[in-house]
């Protein structure tokens, strides 16, 4: 209800003045929709994002070595060179957020 003018001083006058039902009800009105990710993570605690994201990214290793190398799918290796390539991707992901 809020969202726009957040910024305003009335608004944030009015937030921290108005009762504790009417904003339950305006959070149980914004979240209406409890199929959405949000929901779900905020009631169960798993991240769907990056179980998505984990996903996205062996996909994405698995057509680049496709496109790179035409025949690599039939070869026995091909499922261990996958999980070397998203695991060596992830390793230097972390390394670089520690880094920071």
């Amino acid at each position: 209800m809020f969202d726009r003018f957040q910024n305003l001083k009335i608004v944030k006058k009015l937030k921290s003045e108005i009762s504790p039902k009417l904003r339950w009800l305006n959070f149980a009105n914004k979240n209406a929709d409890k199929t959405s990710t949000d929901y779900i993570q905020m009631v169960s605690g798993v991240n769907l994002q990056s179980m998505s994201d984990a996903a996205e990214l062996e996909a994405m290793v698995r057509n680049q070595l496709k496109a790179e190398f035409p025949h690599i799918e039939s070869m026995k290796s091909y499922e261990l060179l996958v999980d070397a390539v998203v695991h060596n991707i992830k390793k230097k992901q972390l390394q670089a957020e520690d880094n920071q």
